[in-house]
């Protein structure tokens, strides 16, 4: 019960610092000219649109999470200004069109989570020269600078899991090596929480038996790899280290379909599904970043930009002004705190059927 106590303390002080760190960028610098030409476009927001261009479908939180947070803050700051959202459904392509597209429509600022993070260096730079901020949103754009960065801090995130599963091992005197399931190989925030991931594991002394970079962060890549490590490393597999919960479900089916116990498996973005398999014993562990933190702080940020002045960043990152925020590691011990008694979720949408016992078990309700 104590770890339990700790660790909402600590959710609750990363709601605190995000709030004072939006509260902060509401005030945000608007001095002089920086030299940039996304930051020269001055007037008001009133009737201006904002792009909002989320990467795929593959994650459910685009669309049940970032993009109704993001308009309804939008709406909230300002309720004249229009939101184009669009999704590249994992086509670097298509999102390139989309761009084009939001800027021949006039937007005064673009909020862009890449595909492809190389190839978004295009996209910044077609904006920028244009007059229009781009505030890289969730994965960094590292060839060419956006005006401004938002995101949860990604090496730490897969430092995380990783430790967190490395520790859960150890106590349980687990013994055998680990799987990495990595995200996609064109996404730099994949890259960071692999860094993350490797920061934890390389000096862990348990072996790393194989790892892969997941195509566009495809669950099915995922399961399909898995089953052949399965295959070939059969019983020495003690953990997976998994990127996302997509991923991490992916590894899960793997195992369930070899007809094999699961070991412990990570993920992150605690998605509903995420929360049902840890709730179940399935997963080990997920991570905590409420999607309303980063979509409001981008808002705001992407408002003040609109309106011809330059936030202030609390960091920065790829020589890019950022913001970065601290998750929160969830596993079963601490998920009614983090994820249902703070109201991220709710016991109606997730305990349902199959999964009303382990709620009952865990008193979430």
């Amino acid at each position: 019960m104590k770890r339990v106590q700790m660790r909402t303390s600590a959710f609750a002080a990363v709601v605190v610092i995000a709030g004072s760190a939006l509260a902060a960028c509401g005030s945000g610098s608007t001095g002089g000219d920086s030299g940039s030409s996304s930051t020269k476009a001055g007037g008001g927001a009133e009737n201006a649109k904002v792009a909002f261009l989320m990467p795929d479908l593959a994650s459910t939180r685009y669309e049940l999470q970032d993009k109704p947070l993001f308009e309804a803050k939008m709406k909230q700051l300002c309720p004249s200004c229009t939101v184009i959202y669009q999704n590249a459904d994992s086509d670097a392509a298509k999102q390139q069109q989309q761009a084009n597209s939001a800027l021949a429509q006039g937007v005064k600022a673009i909020v862009l989570d890449p595909v492809d993070s190389a190839a978004a260096a295009t996209m910044v730079k077609t904006a920028q020269s244009q007059g229009v901020a781009v505030i890289a949103y969730d994965r960094p754009i590292p060839a060419t600078p956006a005006d401004y960065y938002i995101s949860f801090d990604n090496e730490k995130i897969g430092n995380m899991i990783a430790q967190s599963l490395v520790d859960h091992l150890k106590k349980e005197n687990i013994q055998g090596g680990l799987l990495e399931v990595n995200g996609s190989p064109t996404d730099a925030a994949a890259g960071l929480i692999k860094k993350g991931i490797h920061s934890a594991i390389d000096p862990s002394g348990f072996k790393l038996l194989a790892e892969y970079d997941t195509p566009d962060w495809q669950p099915e890549k995922a399961q399909t790899w898995v089953s052949g490590q399965i295959t070939q490393f059969k019983d020495q597999i003690a953990g997976v280290v998994a990127a996302n919960d997509g991923t991490g479900g992916g590894s899960i089916a793997a195992f369930k379909a070899a007809g094999v116990k699961v070991p412990p498996v990570t993920g992150n973005d605690a998605e509903p599904a995420a929360a049902q398999r840890i709730i179940a014993g399935d997963q080990y562990n997920t991570i905590s970043k409420p999607i309303k933190i980063v979509a409001e702080a981008s808002a705001d940020v992407a408002y003040q930009f609109m309106q011809g002045k330059k936030p202030a960043g609390k960091t920065t990152l790829y020589n890019t002004p950022s913001q970065l925020f601290v998750p929160t590691v969830v596993t079963k011990e601490n998920i009614k705190a983090v994820l249902f008694d703070s109201g991220i979720m709710k016991a109606s949408e997730v305990c349902t059927g199959e999964y009303a016992k382990g709620c009952a078990d865990l008193d979430i309700k």
